[in-house]
């Protein structure tokens, strides 16, 4: 079909970008409909999880193939549209995504290459909880052990895992092995024997994403299911694989600014429409509150935003990524967690002033229970050791 003088006919994968979003805003304006219902409930997200399957949106957010999958810019995209509708299942993708990409950190390429393919067939969703390679070797530490069998791995011990622990297809952890000492970074499925979870109960908030803990009892793991090792520590960390851990930092972001996004719409729709608890919309007052917020999620976003382009440049170079390259982005993404915190937790509270609804709530909550094990001040010492020095040590401590 000819294109109409002066317009550039879309390029393929600008199509495939605007068809993904158009499905995300479906997916989330089907969410937000009874997201209220549900976190009241706070059930294990079955529901949920199908919504994404049947959207296409688990097989699509893996990444980027011939054919397959969705880059680092768009999937982040896609996250933060299901966030602000209801940010629980926007932290199910971003780790799915995330965790998608184990192989391509962790894996040779053919073997990569297989998982990924085997898992857009399959619609997989994935989980997990890998730890950060520390400034020092800390393999005694670590809570899952393998012990060698004749035909692989027996897998022992317990992780808490953030989200999914009852529904997902893979769960993408690390554990040491007895016989070497090495740590292995390993796909475990749910219903495997030996694998029992146990999903967490009453948390204040992302009350849906179906956090909880996961015991392994001697679970056999093939050869297959081992995607390769994790460097003991950031040293002997391999600049790619570099990239798991703030790479799943960044998605979490795209998770805070979607709960900072969907507070302010939502109290913003509750004032236009004359539910106010304090002041009229023609308020002085109300509109700069609002103008204070609004400017509060626009900065963040754009801190959020720039992180994301190095990163999709970081993650496009590959295997040829330069050895000093991996310390700057997590610097970026240790300064966009940073301001998506403050920026999520403080306009989380104020809608609260502004609005008086049921489960308005629900956003402060989330974002709380979000960010509540990353410190600020921590994050804040570490970016400055690498503003002055350089330092690869303080970018990593800055994930632990």
């Amino acid at each position: 079909m000819p294109t109409t003088p002066g317009i550039t006919a879309l390029r393929p994968a600008d199509a495939q970008r605007r068809r993904l979003l158009r499905t995300a805003r479906d997916v989330a304006e089907d969410l937000a409909a009874d997201a209220i219902a549900r976190d009241l409930a706070g059930a294990p997200p079955a529901d949920e999880t199908a919504r994404l399957r049947e959207a296409g949106l688990l097989a699509a957010l893996t990444p980027p193939g011939a054919d397959r999958g969705a880059d680092w810019r768009t999937a982040c995209a896609v996250i933060r549209e299901i966030a602000a509708a209801d940010s629980s299942v926007g932290d199910v993708l971003a780790r799915h995504y995330v965790h998608a990409w184990s192989g391509r950190f962790y894996a040779p390429h053919h073997h990569a290459a297989a998982l990924e393919e085997e898992s857009v067939r399959e619609q997989w969703l994935w989980t997990g909880a890998v730890r950060a390679p520390a400034p020092h070797d800390d393999t005694e530490g670590l809570d899952l052990v393998l012990r060698r069998r004749s035909t692989g791995y027996a897998l022992n011990g317990y992780r808490s895992v953030d989200t999914a622990v009852a529904v997902a297809d893979q769960i993408v952890v690390d554990a040491v092995c007895a016989a070497t000492g090495d740590v292995l970074v390993v796909r475990i499925p749910p219903g495997a024997r030996g694998v029992s979870v146990e999903p967490a109960r009453d948390r204040l908030g992302q009350r849906v994403a179906g956090a909880g803990e996961v015991a392994f009892d001697r679970v056999a793991v093939a050869p297959a299911q081992v995607l390769g090792r994790r460097p003991h520590d950031e040293e002997a960390t391999a600049p790619f694989t570099a990239l798991a851990e703030p790479a799943l930092r960044l998605a979490l972001c795209h998770v805070g600014l979607g709960i900072a996004e969907g507070a302010l719409t939502e109290a913003r729709d509750l004032s236009r429409g004359g539910r106010a608890h304090r002041l009229p919309g023609e308020d002085p007052d109300l509109l700069l509150t609002y103008g204070e917020l609004a400017s509060a999620a626009q900065t963040a976003t754009a801190v959020v935003d720039r992180a994301t382009e190095v990163m999709a440049r970081a993650l496009d170079t590959g295997a040829h990524l330069d050895p000093e390259e991996p310390a700057g982005v997590a610097a970026l993404v240790a300064t966009a967690e940073t301001v998506t915190s403050k920026a999520a937790l403080h306009i989380t509270t104020r809608v609260l002033e502004l609005a008086d609804a049921p489960g308005l709530d629900r956003f402060w909550r989330n974002a709380r229970v979000l960010t509540a094990h990353r410190p600020v001040a921590h994050r804040l010492r570490s970016i400055g050791e690498h503003y002055l020095n350089g330092s690869h040590r303080a970018v990593a401590a800055a994930f632990h």
